[in-house]
């Protein structure tokens, strides 16, 4: 095992900072930070952060192929154009649901972009369940439903051979994978494959390394934790300076560093006292495993 290291890259704190995003045309982090409404860009070479204000909570961000960012806010898939800031809509779902919101998403092998919805809390702890779904962007524009009755959609990835799709579903604190048929987009046969332990706390954000093995934020448990989708075990643990850990990816010139995101919000003042780098963005280095690049939304 190599020597980790861990280092805080972004000091400007997030609400909720999620998905993070390696755009290699930039050399910058691209993510959200969904309770501030805005979409974000760390630059890794001038440690700069730009950021764009958008309409509403905004729980996801891809790379476009053709430049830009394709974005789920509110309850509709969006085009954001950084130089103009600039926001297209696609396509609004979910119009008889005024309570509900996308969260994670993530673009497929084949230029979908999916994501998913969540109930918002209507008091703190307070949500309603099996309200959310599971979407697919095709490059017509039109969208799939996927999933019904999710409660948190949330992080998601593809096998190494693009003939799985893994998902969570943060509330039934678990990873499932899925079978996936990457030339129809659709998912099928779905099965529990790692149910996580009481000291990891809840499934949030996920990526999949260049050895095909799962890495799972765990909000609120303060960790990355990797998971062997063959063996369904967990083999290795990192933990991180802040307890409310949101999401990871892998980026940097050769995918070697894992950018890690973490959210303040939900903590009280005495949490915060003691956890001075809550909402930072994290880059862990000495893994011993890089990632792959990140696909692109394809119109």
């Amino acid at each position: 095992m190599s020597s980790i290291k861990i280092e805080s890259v972004v000091k400007e704190k997030n609400r909720m900072g999620e998905c993070p995003v390696w755009e290699e045309r930039e050399n910058a982090l691209v993510y959200v930070d969904i309770n501030s409404q805005k979409v974000c860009r760390w630059n890794s070479v001038t440690n700069e952060v730009h950021s764009v204000s958008v309409d509403a909570r905004v729980g996801s961000v891809a790379l476009q192929k053709c430049g830009g960012y394709v974005i789920a806010l509110g309850t509709r898939f969006a085009f954001l154009n950084w130089e103009t800031e600039s926001v297209t809509t696609i396509a609004e779902l979910e119009q008889d649901k005024p309570n509900n919101r996308f969260n994670d998403g993530k673009v497929d092998p084949k230029g979908r972009f999916f994501a998913g919805t969540m109930a918002e809390e209507t008091e703190p702890g307070v949500r309603a369940r099996c309200q959310g779904a599971l979407y697919t962007l095709f490059s017509d524009y039109s969208v799939v439903k996927q999933l019904d009755q999710v409660n948190i959609s949330n992080g998601l990835d593809w096998s190494l051979d693009h003939r799985t799709f893994f998902h969570i579903d943060s509330l039934a604190y678990a990873v499932h994978a899925f079978d996936y048929d990457v030339h129809t987009g659709k998912i099928a046969c779905g099965k529990v494959l790692y149910q996580l332990e009481k000291e990891e706390q809840m499934p949030d954000g996920m990526c999949i390394d260049a050895e095909g093995k799962l890495w799972v934020a765990c909000i609120d448990g303060g960790r990355v934790i990797r998971i062997d989708p063959e063996t369904g075990k967990r083999i290795q643990t990192v933990k991180l300076p802040a307890s409310r850990i949101t999401s990871c990816c892998f980026g940097g010139k050769d995918y070697s560093e894992m950018y890690v995101t973490s959210a303040y919000d939900g903590l009280d003042k005495a949490s915060l006292a003691k956890e001075p780098r809550a909402g930072e963005i994290f880059k862990i280095t000495g893994l011993g495993v890089k990632g792959i690049p990140q696909y692109s939304y394809v119109a």
